[in-house]
């Protein structure tokens, strides 16, 4: 919790949309964003590290979130699914929403590290 915004993050693989012999793994996100605050609290900009299970980092930086720069007044709450294609099984992501306030004041509120990890699959053996 950042300044009484609550991120909370829930993750799962999609299976149906992955490829794993062409490394391809791709994850849906589901983001909560609550206002326990006493003050209204916008959300304008994200900033998302996602690093791959190589260890290789890319930074995506925009405005709002899903189209959208939801504006929160105390006690409320904002959900949006979304995703990411990593080209290894396992990952993580982290970062931070640019959220204002009425005063003009703004502040990073702070995206905890989130897992992205598809199942583990029996080996075969002959």
């Amino acid at each position: 919790m950042t300044e009484g915004i609550r991120v909370r993050v829930q993750s799962h693989y999609i299976a149906d949309q992955s490829s794993p012999r062409d490394d391809r793994y791709v994850f849906a996100y589901t983001i909560t964003i609550s206002n326990e605050s006493d003050l209204t609290a916008q959300l304008r900009t994200r900033h998302w590290i996602i690093t791959d299970g190589r260890g290789a980092i890319e930074e995506v930086r925009g405005d709002g979130v899903v189209g959208e720069q939801p504006r929160l007044a105390p006690g409320e709450t904002f959900h949006y699914t979304s995703g990411c294609v990593l080209s290894t099984p396992v990952g993580t992501m982290h970062g931070t929403y640019r959220m204002w306030r009425d005063d003009g004041s703004f502040f990073d509120a702070v995206i905890a590290p989130f897992s992205l990890a598809s199942p583990l699959r029996p080996i075969e053996t002959n």
